[in-house]
């Protein structure tokens, strides 16, 4: 499985902030602005908190079986690879959502006198917020299922033996 690359995750982002501001240019042009839902940054914080609860619980069985603590649940590694899976995705579609409400947020800036405007930039402000936090908690679980023979260091003298 291939890591997630923080490049890969900075051009979506960026690329969709960018498409997002134009969109938003546009369509308030020809009529009113789709608005910024509240439960957008509540969606992407609870997503942000599966993903930590998730890491940490993992770092805690596979600690707990590098101890050959007695106690010590083993970690299926099909379970372990969904949960990559699971946070490369959300990772991924955390940084297209941030980028799109990010794009929002900076062309709602040009007008925060308007109460409304200014509360759906508040929002959009938080998602961005919040994308980054899953973004955070994905490249953390990622790096807790790491496998140790996948760590930079080694040149391939561990996958020979």
């Amino acid at each position: 499985m291939r890591e997630l690359r923080i490049r890969v995750l900075a051009g979506v982002f960026v690329v969709a902030g960018v498409l997002s501001w134009a969109g938003a240019r546009l369509w308030n042009s020809i009529g009113t602005l789709p608005s910024v839902p509240l439960a957008a940054p509540i969606v992407l914080a609870v997503i942000a908190a599966i993903l930590l609860a998730t890491a940490l619980s993992l770092r805690g069985r596979l600690k707990a079986q590098r101890e050959r603590r007695p106690e010590a649940k083993g970690v299926d590694p099909l379970m372990a690879a969904r949960a990559v899976v699971f946070g490369q995705s959300s990772a991924l579609v955390a940084a297209l959502v941030a980028g799109m409400y990010g794009g929002t947020g900076v062309f709602l800036l040009e007008s925060l006198d308007i109460p409304a405007r200014r509360d759906q930039a508040v929002y959009a402000g938080f998602s961005v917020l919040t994308g980054i936090a899953v973004i955070a908690a994905a490249l953390f679980l990622e790096r807790v299922c790491r496998l140790p023979e996948d760590d930079d260091n080694n040149t391939g003298a561990a996958s020979a033996a």
